[in-house]
C-alpha cells in the first residue's frame, strides 16, 4: 500500500472531448447513434430547454406522431371496417403509382386523401446510386466479340482496375488469384480488347502508355483528330517524357528538329489529354462542407461577429414519459435502474453538445479578435496565434483548443476555411511587426506569378525578394513552401 495521486478520466470528461473533437456531419451521425440506442432520448418540436432538462417530471407525454398520420385502429367497433378501408385506399394509391425509367422518383396518376408511406417516398426521391467503374467497363465488356477464353481472362482483368483506371497488378498475380487461371496469351489479349473501351485511356498500366492510348483513339476519330497525325505529341510521350517534365524544350526541339513554337503546341495538344481516365467514371463524391460559424461584420456593434451553426441537438430531449416512470415508486427496481442509468446518459451527451458549442465558440471568438486584418486585408496580414496563447486567454488546456478547431470550418468574408489555418508559430519583419508563416506564403506567391516568366527567379533570388521586403528566411524554407504551394522549381516555370 502506498499513498499516491493520479489524473482519472471520468466517462463523462471522455464523451465531452469526443464530442468537442467532432465535426459537424459526424456529430450528427453520434446523434442518430443516440437516439435508436436510447429510449429516452427523443427529437422534440422546439429548441432544447437546458435548464429544464433536469428534473422536470409533470411534462405531459407528447404524441410523437407528426401531422397527417394516425393510429392503425381507427375504431373499435363494427369490426374495424374503417381500418380495412383505409388499407385499401393505401393500396389503391400505391397501384397509381408510375416509377420513370431511372428509378429516381415517381409520378401521381390519382389523388389520394390518406396516409403515405413516409420511408418509401424518402427512398424513392434518394438519388440514385453512381456507376462504379468496373460497372461501367462490365457493360462494355459483354458486348466485345472474343474466345471464351479471352472474355474470362478480360473478367479477371477488370477486377484489378484501379479507380485511377490503371492495371497496375502484374499478370501473374492474377493468374494465380484467378479462379479460371487465364493464360498469359489470353491475358495478353484481353488487356488490348480493354485499353480499346471507353473511357480512352483505361487498362493502361503506366502513365506513358495511357497517354498513347488516348492519342491513338484521338488519331481514329476524324471529327477530333482534324487530319492531324500526332507523331510529334507521340515522340514527345514515347522518347522525350522526362525532358518534358523537367521543361527542357530547347534540348527537345534540338533532338527532334523541330521549332519550340511547335513543341509548345504539341503540349498543348496534350494538355486535352486525361491522366486519369477512371476518375472520369464513379468515383467518390467529395464530402460537403459544413462551417461551424459563420464570419460577419455588423454595423451596429463595429465589429466583426459570429453565428454559430444550426446545432443538431436544438431538438433533443429526454421523454416526459419516461422521467414519470423514473419517479413512479411503484415501477420494479430494474426498471427504474435502466431508466436511470439512460437519462443520466442521455443528459450527459445534451450537456456536452451544449459544451462543445459553447468552447468552439469561445475559440472562435478569440481567432476573429487576433485575427481582424485578415478578414479586411488579406492573408498576407494573418498573424501569429499558437494554441498555447488562446488557450492561456481562455483558461482551457491547449489539448482542449485543439480539440476545438480539429475538422471546423468558418464561413468567412474572404471565403471558407478550416479554423485551423487560423493557427500558427511566425516571424518578424525588419519593423518588428508579426507575421505568420501562411502570410510569408502569400507574399511568396506574390513574388512568383510577378516575375519575368521567361527569366524566372530562383531560390535565392527570392530569398533576396522577401528580404528587401523585411523578411529574413533561409533558401531552404523558400524551397519547403514552394513544395507546399505546389509551385515547381525556376527550371519548370520558365517558358520560351
Amino acid at each position: 500500500m502506498r499513498p499516491e495521486m493520479r489524473q482519472l478520466l471520468t466517462p463523462r470528461m471522455i464523451q465531452s472531448m469526443e464530442i468537442l473533437q467532432l465535426p459537424l456531419a459526424l456529430l450528427e451521425e453520434r446523434i442518430e447513434q443516440e437516439l435508436q440506442s436510447n429510449p429516452v432520448l427523443e427529437m422534440s418540436e422546439g429548441e432544447t430547454d437546458f435548464a429544464a432538462i433536469a428534473e422536470q417530471s409533470d411534462i405531459p407525454q407528447r404524441d410523437d406522431r407528426s401531422e397527417g398520420e394516425h393510429a392503425l385502429v381507427v375504431r373499435d367497433d363494427n369490426g374495424h371496417a374503417a381500418d380495412f378501408e383505409r388499407l385499401e385506399r393505401i393500396s389503391d394509391y400505391f397501384e397509381n403509382e408510375e416509377f420513370n425509367t431511372n428509378g429516381s422518383n415517381f409520378r401521381q396518376q390519382g389523388s389520394f386523401d390518406g396516409e403515405r408511406d413516409k420511408k418509401m417516398d424518402a427512398m424513392a426521391n434518394t438519388a440514385a446510386r453512381g456507376v462504379t467503374l468496373q460497372e461501367h467497363l462490365m457493360g462494355q465488356w459483354a458486348f466485345v466479340e472474343c474466345s471464351p477464353e479471352v472474355r474470362q481472362a478480360g473478367e479477371a482483368l477488370l477486377n484489378y482496375i484501379d479507380p485511377e483506371g490503371y492495371i497496375r497488378t502484374p499478370f501473374e498475380t492474377v493468374r494465380a488469384e484467378s479462379k479460371s487461371a487465364p493464360t498469359l496469351e489470353s491475358l495478353t489479349e484481353a488487356l488490348g480488347l480493354i485499353q480499346t473501351l471507353e473511357p480512352s485511356g483505361v487498362g493502361a498500366r503506366t502513365l506513358t502508355e495511357c497517354l498513347l492510348i488516348q492519342l491513338r483513339a484521338l488519331e481514329d476519330d476524324e471529327d477530333l483528330s482534324e487530319g492531324h497525325d500526332f507523331e510529334l505529341e507521340k515522340s514527345l510521350i514515347r522518347d522525350h517524357f522526362n525532358d518534358l517534365k523537367m521543361n527542357r524544350y530547347p534540348q527537345i526541339s534540338k533532338r527532334l528538329g523541330r521549332s519550340i513554337d511547335d513543341i509548345k503546341s504539341a503540349v498543348r495538344r496534350l494538355g486535352r489529354l486525361h491522366p486519369h481516365p477512371g476518375k472520369q467514371i464513379g468515383g467518390d463524391d467529395a464530402p460537403a462542407i459544413i462551417p461551424d460559424a459563420v464570419i460577419y461584420w455588423d454595423d451596429e456593434t463595429g465589429r466583426y461577429e459570429i453565428k454559430m451553426a444550426r446545432d443538431p441537438s436544438e431538438n433533443m430531449s429526454i421523454s416526459a414519459m419516461y422521467r414519470k416512470w423514473l419517479k413512479d415508486r411503484t415501477k420494479d427496481k430494474k426498471t427504474r435502474e435502466f431508466l436511470a442509468n439512460n437519462v443520466r446518459n442521455a443528459r450527459w451527451l445534451i450537456e456536452s453538445i451544449e459544451q462543445r458549442k459553447s468552447t468552439i465558440h469561445r475559440v472562435i471568438r478569440a481567432v476573429v479578435d487576433a485575427q481582424r486584418e485578415f478578414f479586411e486585408k488579406g492573408f498576407e496580414f494573418l498573424r501569429p496565434l499558437p494554441m498555447i496563447g488562446v488557450a492561456d486567454q481562455l483558461g482551457i488546456h491547449v489539448a482542449t483548443v485543439s480539440r476545438a478547431v480539429s475538422e471546423k470550418w468558418i464561413q468567412t468574408p474572404r471565403g471558407v476555411f478550416p479554423l485551423r489555418r487560423f493557427f500558427s508559430q511566425g516571424t518578424q519583419s525588419a519593423d518588428g511587426e508579426d507575421m505568420a508563416w501562411g502570410a510569408v506564403q502569400e507574399k511568396l506567391k506574390a513574388i512568383i506569378s510577378n516575375e519575368d516568366r521567361q527569366n524566372p527567379l530562383n531560390d535565392d533570388e527570392i530569398v533576396e525578394k522577401l528580404k528587401s521586403q523585411g523578411i529574413d528566411i533561409a533558401r531552404r524554407t523558400v524551397a519547403k513552401y514552394r513544395k507546399i504551394l505546389n509551385i515547381p522549381t525556376s527550371r519548370q516555370r520558365r517558358e520560351y
